[in-house]
């Protein structure tokens, strides 16, 4: 058995299921759970997948969390006295 990812137009979704019940012995139709929750599911993985690639081959650097606290404090100050006028 192979899986697949179909895409139906809206207009032709019952003419799709009508066909999948009428070949229910050859075709099972199952929801994707992280889809109904997530329906960019897939495409923030990929997205995810990309980041952690370009950490491991150094295109991107992780910094750790207090880091990012300092680096996002220090730039509040600066907009403070950058608009304080």
């Amino acid at each position: 058995m192979q899986t697949m990812k179909v895409q139906i137009q809206d207009n032709y979704v019952q003419n799709f299921m009508n066909y999948v019940n009428e070949h229910s012995l050859n075709i099972t139709v199952s929801k994707d759970k992280n889809l109904e929750l997530d329906p960019y599911f897939y495409e923030r993985q990929e997205e995810l997948q990309e980041i952690r690639d370009n950490i491991k081959n150094g295109n991107s650097d992780l910094i750790s969390f207090e880091d990012f606290e300092n680096k996002t404090t220090q730039f509040e100050i600066e907009l403070e006295l950058k608009y304080a006028n």
